[in-house]
């Protein structure tokens, strides 16, 4: 019963989001709209969410990195982080009608996995936005599975905030995975945490390579996430496109 009231709460929240975000002209405005409406949501379906660090995000543009165990993962983002951020989303969103719509007018970025040349044309643009100074929300394992555990990171993220000179935010998310894994319809009730931890800064001789600043990044969730390193036994999708010179951009689900 509680699965079927959420699942009905947030398709009324998300009809609210969509109205808001065809009619409102600035994009700041319907970005405000939207979170509010995410917020609501958690809110109407009795999800208490626990925020700390948020401190930890600066003023200006920066990159946010986050775990990825769930559908609800980018809700959780856009409902809590600033209204400035972009979130990178995975390409066949947009054959998702309204979603694709709402996504796009929130200023949404999307990542093509599969055709090579849309994939390296996809990872230029989010190259300029992040020179540009564009704040980005990205989920480095690029999908979630239903083992808890981290994945590895693949460092097109990383690549841009270098190319911007932007902090990376490494962010995690707790309790997710629990309310809507993987293979499931129906949420279950449960706490959410959001935590942010502090920024790292590219540009020094120790996170000079977008490698090393993506296993900077990595190191910090997985010192807090108390989930397992599932890098070593992660394997890559057989579908997808080979990482082009700045490597496939993690992106939402």
């Amino acid at each position: 019963m509680y699965g079927s009231f959420a699942l009905a709460s947030f398709f009324v929240c998300s009809v609210g989001a969509l109205l808001g975000a065809a009619v409102l002209p600035a994009l700041s405005w319907r970005r405000r709209w939207v979170s509010a409406a995410a917020r609501c949501w958690f809110m109407v379906a009795g999800i208490r969410v626990t925020r700390s660090g948020l401190a930890h995000i600066p003023p200006g543009h920066c990159v946010v990195v986050a775990n990825h165990a769930s559908y609800l993962d980018g809700v959780i983002l856009q409902a809590y982080l600033p209204p400035r951020f972009s979130y990178v989303i995975k390409g066949e969103m947009q054959n998702v009608p309204l979603a694709s719509f709402l996504l796009r007018r929130i200023g949404s970025r999307f990542v093509d996995r599969f055709v090579a040349t849309n994939s390296t044309r996809d990872a230029r643009n989010l190259l300029k936005a992040a020179s540009a100074g564009e704040s980005l929300g990205v989920f480095p394992e690029g999908t979630f599975r239903p083992e808890a555990g981290l994945h590895k990171f693949r460092a097109g993220a990383f690549a841009a905030a270098i190319k911007g000179r932007l902090p990376v935010v490494p962010v995690v998310i707790r309790g997710s995975r629990h309310i809507l894994p993987a293979r499931r319809i129906l949420p279950r009730r449960g706490p959410l945490a959001i935590d942010a931890l502090p920024a790292i800064v590219p540009g020094s001789e120790e996170f000079a390579g977008s490698k090393t600043l993506a296993q900077a990044a990595r190191q910090r969730l997985l010192s807090v996430l108390d989930e397992p390193d599932l890098a070593r036994h992660g394997e890559p999708d057989p579908r997808a496109v080979p990482e082009p010179g700045l490597q496939s951009l993690g992106r939402c689900e």
